[in-house]
């Protein structure tokens, strides 16, 4: 594996009066604060943030999704980005609160 962390955040954009995507609730504004925090924390050697296309989750927007565990977060807001990082990069414990329920 490359990266020890690799982080996922949905920038998609839709025609205006389409379904609801990530990029407009703030996309490209929270892969920026992902990178920004992550570079002052030191984490940028094994880890990486990047923005990416749809999910298929749009309706827990805006989405990101951390690998290689496969945990998808949503309705994430800029004010939850450091404790994404503290919490799931840093110490390997998840966010329960913004966990997307698994579709089964």
């Amino acid at each position: 594996m490359i990266y020890k962390k690799h982080i996922f955040i949905c920038t998609n954009q839709r025609p205006e009066g389409a379904r609801v995507s990530c990029g407009e609730e703030h996309g490209s504004a929270l892969t920026a604060e992902f990178k920004k925090l992550m570079k002052e924390k030191g984490l940028t050697v094994g880890m990486r943030a990047q923005r990416t296309g749809c999910c298929e989750l749009c309706e827990y927007g805006p989405i990101v999704v951390v690998y290689p565990e496969g945990v998808f977060y949503g309705k994430v807001q800029l004010s939850d980005v450091n404790e994404i990082i503290s919490e799931h990069l840093q110490n390997d414990r998840p966010v329960d609160r913004l966990l997307i329920p698994k579709l089964s």
